[in-house]
């Protein structure tokens, strides 16, 4: 497919210019792929955050102790692979974490920090984050499912990184690309890729074309007619 876009970050920057996530999600439900948003509960933290990039799954299990001797060398490890999972974070990728229960948070300033310096995206949390006022100075894009003060320490581990995982039935595969803004997070095949992003360029410049229709004071049954989008 013919593409106006050269790579990730023109891609990116075009999308982040012209796009809202809601459009891509309309053009993945044409092309078949119709559960690929994440709860509504999952949003980013500030309703002007957009989060763009590629996925680095990250998956996390609950635990009972931050250390303590048994069959898994993880299980003598604080946070377990935790450390390692956001150092290995790439220019563009976003770290998407889950498996664990919604005892404790999964992300927070520290982190944030990290993962500017490695050129990450952004980071998406079927859970909770926490230092809030932290992550906000620093403006780096996290999408949770709230804030929640309580560490992962003595409470959670992550146990693997760049592997398959599900968020309530969502496939998340790494390289797939995530979307995210106020209304939601969205996941893209990472072979629909451009298919999607390309519809959705043409679907932003079509709803144009309806807004100045109904500005103009034509009727919806007649603009749907016409443009058939609404």
């Amino acid at each position: 497919m013919s593409t106006c876009w050269k790579d990730d970050d023109e891609l990116f920057s075009l999308a982040k210019e012209k796009l809202f996530v809601a459009l891509v999600g309309d053009v993945l439900d044409k092309l078949g792929c119709q559960h690929q948003f994440l709860p509504a509960q999952v949003k980013p933290i500030q309703n002007s955050m957009v989060i763009l990039g590629r996925a680095m799954p990250v998956l996390e299990a609950d635990y009972f102790a931050e250390k303590f001797t048994g069959q898994s060398a993880i299980s003598n490890q604080p946070f377990g692979r935790m450390f390692e999972a956001l150092d290995d974070l790439k220019h563009n990728e976003i770290y998407i974490c889950t498996g664990s229960s919604l005892r404790y948070a999964l992300w927070g300033g520290l982190m944030s920090t990290r993962a500017m310096k490695c050129g990450a995206a952004g980071a998406v949390l079927h859970g909770y984050h926490r230092d809030s006022s932290e992550i906000e100075r620093l403006g780096f894009p996290v999408a949770s499912m709230g804030s929640y003060a309580q560490d992962q320490g003595p409470r959670g581990k992550v146990v693997d990184w760049r592997v398959p995982i599900e968020i309530e039935g969502v496939r998340v595969n790494p390289g797939d690309v995530l979307f995210g803004d106020r209304d939601g997070v969205l996941v893209i095949p990472q072979d629909k890729v451009d298919e999607a992003f390309a519809g959705a360029f043409e679907k932003a410049e079509g709803e144009n074309k309806v807004l100045k229709a109904l500005q103009s004071g034509m009727p919806t049954v007649e603009a749907f007619e016409t443009f058939g989008i609404m």
